[in-house]
């Protein structure tokens, strides 16, 4: 049996990267690249967030990891079917882009965002405080 699609939500990116106490629960979950889904969106916001907290070149190393996994652009069907999910569960647009990436991929989302919360196919790991 092939192994689970996961989409990584930048949220998990970033508990991960910075090796926090729920990165590490994380790190078993992080799928290999050839599992592991990268929307275009968590792209950009990786990059925001690495830039700004670590500096540009570490910030082009987990862009240059990010594709080596498999990289999904912003296309019509995965807008128009955000726009449903951002309707249906009141998610912001990224949130949205991302759900419905992986909804489109028919990927699990690995998350530590609580606007998930109680979504199918959602693998939820929310941070405490």
């Amino acid at each position: 049996m092939a192994a689970a699609l996961r989409v990584v939500d930048t949220s998990a990116w970033v508990e991960w990267l910075t090796g926090s106490a729920l990165g590490k629960q994380l790190g078993e979950r992080i799928p290999d690249k050839q599992q592991c889904i990268v929307p275009t969106i968590v792209q950009l916001e990786l990059s925001k967030w690495m830039t700004r907290e670590v500096g540009e070149e570490q910030a082009d190393e987990v862009i240059a990891y990010t594709q080596k996994c498999v990289v999904v652009p912003l296309d019509t069907t995965i807008a128009l079917l955000a726009a449903d999910l951002h309707r249906q569960h009141k998610l912001a647009t990224a949130d949205a882009i991302v759900y419905a990436t992986a909804r489109h991929q028919g990927a699990e989302l690995l998350t530590c965002d609580g606007h998930f919360e109680g979504l199918p196919d959602v693998l939820l790991f929310a941070k405490s405080g």
